[in-house]
């Protein structure tokens, strides 16, 4: 059986989510069973002072897991996070088995959609860092910042509410405001959901006409599509 390794607790809550996530939709392939799937957990709150203060020493963390995860013997590995993947070509790197990029398959289904001008929405880490432009920028997609008080006030929220699993209404509908001045203001036709707490608060698939790209929904549909393959090249080889 094919086997994936979750780098998970960045943060618990949208650990949680991918889990169920990858259960249900297995199961709607292949009712009764369940896949294999090996989770290691890390301190979000470590791993925040690391990616804020320490990147060689956020890249150790996460290189530290992998291992774990190997040693387990998965068969590929994601990182349950979007802020994790400012150091993604290291780590990768310096791993034994795969890993599968979040990025990489949100801006395939964004080019799929033909949309050209994305929002970002995350931490203020993956909102300012470079690793959604130089992916977008491959395919001729733009990213579009919020402004520099938007970003800060969408952090906290991002580490005083959703990382602490508390999802507000009142927040739900401030970002539906934000969502609503970027395509007003900055003409944006879709929305990067940069951060796996947030389709916890915004379930929506559009607001204000504006498409959301659920960053955990492709990232799990990425995973269940890996773990299909590995098996089917392994059925068919015990086949032959």
């Amino acid at each position: 059986m094919a086997t994936v390794g979750l780098i998970g607790g960045l943060g618990p809550e949208s650990t949680i989510d991918y889990y169920r996530r990858i259960i249900d939709g297995w199961q709607r392939e292949a009712p009764g069973t369940a896949p294999s799937i090996v989770i290691d957990s890390l301190d979000v709150a470590r791993a925040i002072v690391l990616v804020d203060k320490d990147r060689p020493g956020l890249i150790e963390y996460l290189v530290a897991s992998v291992r774990r995860l190997s040693g387990a013997g998965v068969d590929f590995i994601a990182m349950t996070a979007n802020t994790p993947h400012i150091v993604f070509e290291e780590v990768a790197g310096r791993s034994p088995v795969p890993l599968v990029s979040i990025v990489e398959v949100c801006v395939q289904e964004a080019q799929h959609r033909g949309l050209h001008r994305l929002a970002l929405l995350g931490t203020r880490f993956t909102m300012e860092a470079n690793f959604y432009p130089a992916v977008c920028g491959r395919h001729d997609i733009e990213v579009v910042l919020p402004k520099d008080q938007e970003r800060a006030w969408v952090h906290d929220r991002y580490i005083g509410e959703f990382l602490e699993g508390e999802f507000k209404e009142e927040t739900h509908q401030q970002f539906i405001t934000l969502i609503r001045r970027l395509r007003d203001e900055e003409k944006i036709d879709g929305v990067i959901l940069g951060g796996t707490e947030l389709p916890l608060l915004l379930p929506e698939r559009v607001i204000a006409d504006v498409p959301l790209l659920d960053t955990t929904a492709l990232h799990v549909a990425a995973i269940l599509r890996r773990l299909r393959e590995i098996e089917t090249l392994a059925s068919n080889a015990q086949g032959g």
